[in-house]
């Protein structure tokens, strides 16, 4: 037994190890992405598919079998546009940890970074005490101008007033989200896509789902202010810190703008 166990010792390489390391990478990134996504009950919905293929071969249930055959078949089609939100939300990961890519350029072509969180921060925390409803999108290494085009261009520079007026009730800006660029007010009255976790809170409304949508897709912070409670809130990476208070947020926001919070390569040096 130990003769078997040295020999298998002595023919693995280095080579043999990193590639289990890697095969091992890249299922345990595939698992974080899916997780507490639609992909999961689909992977069941196959997993069920392909035991019952399995069964009524053995079982020689022929015509069962042909036609389950036939399912799987089409289906190899049918999974690529089935997890297309899954499918690009791995490819922006990947381009985000590319080894080539610029180490969290935005945030460090940011030197007024500490007074862009505090800006932000006092508007999130004046809109709360009038319980005005907010959303606001900063934008970091992961580009926003598929959804900055949804809006209106302001390019304007960043300051409370600016904040606080673009979400009074009862005007053309106040129900979508503005998008915060190098500084910049970039556009207002933005559409955000919603999360696809079906395991949120019931109580968290549209603008709580959206500011976990945007962070789900892109590395963009989303604070939010809820129009019927004025809780303070911040999504960052599709998780959501609630109940914050001004000074709280604007501590959070400039740690998560410091140009080493970008998201890391290893699952163990990500951000939660």
């Amino acid at each position: 037994m130990w003769d078997v166990f040295s020999q298998v010792l002595v023919e693995v390489r280095v080579l043999d190890i990193i590639d289990v390391a890697i095969v091992y990478y890249v299922f345990y990134r595939l698992i974080v992405l899916i997780r507490d996504t639609r992909a999961v009950q689909l992977i069941k919905g196959l997993a069920v598919l392909l035991g019952v293929t399995v069964i009524s071969d053995r079982l020689g249930l022929w015509t069962l079998n042909w036609l389950l055959s036939r399912t799987i078949a089409a289906g190899f089609v049918a999974v690529p546009i089935l997890f297309w939100p899954e499918l690009r939300r791995a490819l922006e990961h990947l381009g985000r940890s590319s080894i080539l890519s610029k180490r969290f350029h935005l945030a460090s072509e940011l030197p007024e970074r500490s007074r862009l969180a505090a800006l932000v921060a006092d508007a999130a925390g004046t809109l709360s005490q009038t319980r005005t409803g907010a959303l606001i999108v900063i934008e970091r290494e992961t580009g926003l101008t598929e959804y900055t085009e949804t809006g209106v261009t302001i390019d304007a520079v960043v300051s409370i007033a600016l904040l606080t007026n673009t979400f009074v009730p009862n005007t053309p800006l106040h129900d979508g989200a503005v998008v915060i660029r190098h500084g910049r007010l970039a556009a207002a009255g933005c559409y955000l896509p919603l999360s696809a976790n079906h395991n949120l809170d019931q109580e968290l409304g549209t603008r709580h789902r959206a500011a976990l949508g945007i962070t789900e897709e892109t590395d963009a912070l989303a604070v939010v202010v809820s129009e019927e409670t004025g809780s303070i809130s911040l999504a960052e990476g599709g998780k959501l810190f609630r109940h914050l208070d001004a000074r709280s947020l604007a501590k959070r926001l400039e740690e998560s703008l410091q140009p080493d919070q970008v998201p890391s390569r290893f699952p163990w040096g990500v951000k939660m």
